[in-house]
């Protein structure tokens, strides 16, 4: 994972460092803490030329770039130094099961399917450990900060999930931040079982959550009685002191968002609600979406927009290529000032067979989907602080007195950032250099195939 050839000796240096200045580095102002030093040079992509010093594992000082190179500085020659970055929606207990998971054809309603009977057959205790330690170390190997993880909470399989999941999160508690919201179709909250659902989650601390459709149903159909639902779901969170992440509209024709904004307007919980995916916003017409936008802002929600799964399964029929990205219109709710993040959602499922838990891979592709560039402005955040400010985290920027987790690219632009994979990048986890490689798929060499 770390070709250190052109850095002759960072694993070295970087090994137990108790002060060191990562001289002439490149940060892009937008994964800056605080505001860009007095005398900084910053670029034509946004991006500061600083140096910073590292003492005890966390960041003492940043200053600009300076000609003197003193004993304790590795000098990076203007290369991109990022902070770790943030996958603000994942699902890791249904990772890595496309090969056993019957076909899904690629569609949503396949994927549901597949990911069903892949539940009902598979997921117990030791299974969903085994693939989010997958999961993790290979999250961990590419840079990734925090991550906030949808769980399947369906009555019989909450229990077990919930349990693993807080396994895993006191295990990497000292590399990766997690986060959970328990994911069930909304309807589930018409009875007794959607309370009990609700105190798992706050036992765990988690976030009640849900996805905007019947059970067995899809997106823009089955729930007459949304609101009467979302009533339900805010009481038992507003009772738990629970924030709210839900999936919402993940289809071309859905009309769930709105309702989601009202409650939370009901319910006092503006600026505690996220909603993921929200497809049908980009089908709007121009007045209908300033509209909607409006509603989402007295609101306060935040968004979270997942180009490459939405891109994988919107709009796919066989035979024909799709006719729409199947993205949210993030440039239109961040020039109204709404949170918006990106994220990976599935990673080798029946939801998306592809992904490898890589947020700078995620963020490279999204900003290509979502044209954000020409010029770059601070697209750098969605990924970044963004995504933090979502988790509620101190996480995604590179600040005094924040830990030295930072990721040092074999690039100068941002262009060349967005150019290539990156395998070649260097991680520092509290100063120190991460030699973590990439855990191999023969780890899952003897799962069951369909």
């Amino acid at each position: 994972m770390n070709d250190l050839s052109l850095f002759p000796s960072l694993a070295a240096r970087l090994a137990r460092p108790e002060r060191i200045r990562l001289a002439k580095a490149r940060i892009p102002v937008a994964l800056l803490a605080d505001d860009v030093p007095v005398g900084a040079e910053v670029d034509r992509d946004g991006s500061a030329r600083l140096d910073i010093l590292i003492e005890n594992g966390r960041i003492a000082r940043i200053a600009p770039a300076l000609a003197d190179h003193s004993n304790d500085t590795i000098a990076l020659d203007d290369r991109h130094v990022w902070p770790l970055l943030i996958d603000a929606h994942a699902h890791l207990d249904k990772a890595h099961t496309v090969r056993r998971a019957p076909g899904s054809g690629g569609t949503h309603p396949g994927a549901r399917a597949a990911t069903t009977a892949d539940r009902l057959a598979h997921w117990n205790a030791d299974d969903l450990l085994r693939r989010m330690e997958f999961g993790l170390a290979t999250a961990d190997a590419h840079g990734v900060a925090a991550i906030r993880t949808h769980l399947d909470s369906h009555e019989g399989q909450a229990e077990i999930t919930w349990s693993v999941f807080a396994e895993v999160r006191e295990r990497w508690k000292g590399s990766i931040t997690l986060q959970a919201a328990g994911l069930v179709p909304l309807d589930v909250y018409r009875d007794d079982y959607g309370a009990r659902l609700a105190d798992i989650i706050a036992n765990h601390g988690g976030l009640l959550g849900g996805v905007t459709r019947a059970s067995g149903g899809t997106h823009g159909s089955g729930l007459d009685d949304i609101d009467l639902l979302l009533d339900r779901l805010f009481a038992l969170a507003k009772e738990r002191e629970l924030g709210v992440d839900l999936h919402v509209d993940e289809a071309a024709q859905a009309d769930a968002l709105p309702h989601v904004a009202r409650a939370a307007i009901r319910h006092s919980y503006e600026g505690r609600v996220t909603c993921g995916h929200c497809c049908s916003l980009a089908l709007l017409s121009e007045n209908e979406l300033r509209d909607r936008i409006s509603l989402l802002s007295d609101a306060g929600l935040s968004i979270v927009t997942l180009p490459t799964v939405n891109m994988y399964l919107q709009d796919r029929q066989d035979g024909r290529t799709p006719r729409w990205r199947g993205v949210t219109p993030v440039q239109e709710l961040r020039a109204a000032g709404i949170s918006v993040a990106a994220a990976g959602d599935n990673c080798r499922d029946p939801f998306f067979a592809y992904g490898d838990h890589d947020m700078l891979d995620t963020w490279r592709q999204s900003v290509r989907i979502l044209h954000l560039d020409h010029p770059y402005a601070d697209a750098v955040a969605l990924a970044g602080p963004a995504a933090a400010g979502i988790m509620g985290i101190d996480a995604g920027t590179i600040g005094v007195g924040r830990p030295a987790d930072l990721m040092i690219l074999e690039a100068w632009s941002l262009d060349q950032v967005i150019a290539r994979p990156h395998s070649d990048r260097v991680i520092l986890r509290k100063g120190v250099f991460s030699n973590r490689t990439l855990p191999s798929y023969g780890m899952l060499a003897d799962f069951p195939t369909a």
